[in-house]
């Protein structure tokens, strides 16, 4: 069956339309964040911080708390930076991202992560870590915009 030339131009106006007002990753935005952490534990670790969320030229304040399980010996305080992408606006950000990783800091260390929250917001962040700590966990981590 074929349509019109008028009854096709009406059904792609109409998909471009429907696609405008759509939420999607495709109206998502991104932004930057920065925060500092101290991490202890014993089998069982807890950790809490904070930091700022860049978004559209604005500073919003954060806090960070966490738990995690596993293997867990000694305490660190890790700086982190990075990218916060698929949010529309900063309360996209707060939630809660889990991650099983792993890592030591002797005096000194590096991480990378990348976590996902229940909104869909995802956080690329690099940190420097200074301490004694060794950990194979899974973690939680809560961030809240203030």
């Amino acid at each position: 069956m074929r349509l019109s030339r008028g009854l096709r131009a009406a059904a792609i106006a109409l998909a471009m339309l429907a696609g405008a007002f759509a939420p999607g990753a495709a109206r998502a935005d991104s932004g930057t964040i920065r925060f500092a952490v101290l991490k202890g534990g014993w089998f069982v670790g807890a950790s809490g911080g904070d930091g700022a969320l860049f978004f559209h030229g604005k500073v919003y304040p954060v806090s960070i708390g966490g738990l995690s399980a596993g293997l867990v010996f000694g305490a660190s305080r890790t700086s982190f930076h990075g990218t916060v992408s698929n949010i529309r606006e900063p309360a996209d950000v707060t939630g809660a991202y889990f991650a099983v990783g792993g890592g030591a800091a002797v005096i000194a260390g590096r991480q990378v992560i990348v976590l996902q929250n229940e909104k869909g917001a995802q956080l690329r962040l690099t940190g420097e870590q200074i301490g004694l700590q060794v950990n194979i966990d899974l973690s939680g981590l809560a961030i809240t915009v203030k």
